[in-house]
């Protein structure tokens, strides 16, 4: 490839054909690196060589800790209820797991005693055939009579929060259900992208009297190629059609999608940036299910002039330096108690409008499938005198585990549910919410919302006409 050869002519020697090969990466990754972050990542990223245009992605996570009760348990004839649970959960809990109860007071062995503080325990003893939900009886329930075998149930409320613990076996029992961990995979298209030159004889003819020329416009070319791919990889939706190609038939053309609408958790802000704000995004990315080993954030100009700005003087505690990470780029470190935060500026989002949002990533948790290896071709015109150079490349890049957040500072809306930091100890009215469900973190405590909503917790607001009913997630 022509432009290829002329940076290999006049810089690394990068070798025509292998720019994505591990030996040359980092001649890549170093090629207009502060104008391209996400492209670069891509190229560090984990790579998977697949065999098909169309890939089945899963985007695992670690397995569910806490499930919630979406209908209140009231007190019976029975000791066993149905536990009426999310259908994404209901195979999750297998006969002979134990789960616990989140500020629900178990009882001592007689019944009758209450333990305020110690929660109720449940074991789940089967499954109701008609909805697939579990069965289950308590251990530390209430009892009508003190020599009754099997406890009652205590009234439950709707959204109480279980934490799923470890099965527990009978005497002789030695077979369990395995674990039903089946995750949903979600389509990604690769999308083959290329990029030519044509370069004439009569220039061809130029070259030694203006050696410097070819490589120049080599470099204008990639690093509009890189400029364009890396819009593609953001904001790109994902497309599969048929277009008729003269002499060769049908052939399906791909598109990819774009990071932006991979994310499963969104942070709807309005407002200052605060350190507790900070702080509270920190907890949120490493303290879930799934804990990355480093936090990237790739912010746009008017989030990065925010976090800027922000009064560090009540935390002199905070750490804020400058320095090179581990992909050799300059960037601000904010180092938390839960991790560091590496923020970068992403020029992209803004010619995306996006210039008040980001993207907090996990950069271990990045995939580059790639269909066809990156290669060059270099062809005659028929008819003309000049040379027909190019690279074409066939690759998709997809998040891996829920551990990424993205910062949505435009106020759009998502079909992602969304979270809000609030800082009010009023609770959330329908003007607050941009959508009929939003997840609520709490940056102090609001007894608006709950005596037990406390700082650091998050509830979700569901609305229904004017009402608005909170549950602790």
């Amino acid at each position: 490839m022509n432009t290829v050869s002329a940076i290999a002519a006049n810089s690394d020697g990068i070798d025509s054909g292998h720019l994505i090969d591990t030996d040359i990466d980092d001649a890549l990754f170093r090629f207009n690196s502060d104008d391209t972050p996400l492209m670069n990542l891509m190229l560090k990223a984990k790579r998977v060589k697949v065999n098909s245009p169309e890939v089945d992605h899963y985007m695992i996570d670690e397995p569910v800790a806490n499930v919630t009760l979406l209908s209140s348990i009231t007190p019976g004839s029975s000791h066993l209820m149905t536990l009426n649970l999310d259908p994404a959960h209901q195979n999750v809990i297998r006969p002979h797991t134990t789960l616990l109860v989140h500020n629900v007071d178990g009882y001592l062995p007689d019944g009758k005693t209450a333990t305020p503080g110690q929660w109720l325990m449940l074991y789940v003893e089967s499954r109701d055939p008609t909805t697939n939900n579990p069965v289950a009886r308590t251990i530390n329930g209430p009892k009508n009579n003190t020599t009754d075998e099997y406890p009652m149930f205590p009234t439950i409320p709707k959204g109480t929060r279980l934490t799923i613990l470890a099965n527990s076996l009978y005497e002789t029992q030695k077979e369990v259900d395995p674990d039903i961990i089946v995750p949903q995979p979600t389509r990604v298209y690769l999308q083959k992208r290329g990029m030519n030159q044509v370069v004439s004889d009569y220039f061809e003819s130029q070259r030694k009297r203006l050696p410097f020329s070819k490589a120049v416009i080599a470099e204008q070319a990639i690093a509009n190629f890189k400029v364009r791919g890396n819009r593609t990889l953001w904001a790109g939706r994902p497309g599969k059609f048929k277009v008729n190609v003269p002499k060769m038939g049908m052939q399906y053309v791909y598109c990819t999608e774009g990071l932006r609408w991979q994310f499963k958790r969104e942070i709807q802000h309005s407002g200052r940036w605060t350190m507790e704000r900070v702080i509270a995004l920190a907890k949120m990315f490493f303290t879930g299910e799934d804990v990355p080993k480093t936090a990237l954030l790739l912010a746009g100009k008017n989030l990065l002039e925010q976090i800027q700005c922000i009064d560090y003087s009540a935390h002199p505690e905070v750490q804020i330096t400058t320095r090179e990470n581990a992909l050799g780029w300059c960037v601000t470190n904010f180092h938390t108690v839960f991790g560091d935060i590496q923020i970068k500026r992403e020029p992209t989002l803004d010619r995306l409008g996006w210039s008040n949002s980001g993207a907090l990533i996990g950069e271990d948790r990045l995939v580059h499938y790639v269909y066809s290896a990156e290669h060059s071709f270099s062809d005659r015109m028929e008819s003309e005198e000049a040379t027909r150079n190019g690279i074409l490349i066939w690759d998709a890049l997809a998040l891996k585990g829920g551990c990424h957040i993205w910062i949505d500072g435009e106020g759009l809306k998502s079909p992602t549910r969304q979270i809000r930091m609030w800082d009010s100890a009023d609770a959330p009215t329908a003007a607050d919410m941009t959508d009929n469900e939003v997840v609520f973190y709490l940056i102090n405590d609001c007894p608006g919302i709950s005596g037990l909503a406390h700082a650091g917790q998050s509830w979700l607001a569901q609305r229904s006409g004017d009402k608005i009913t909170f549950t602790q997630c």
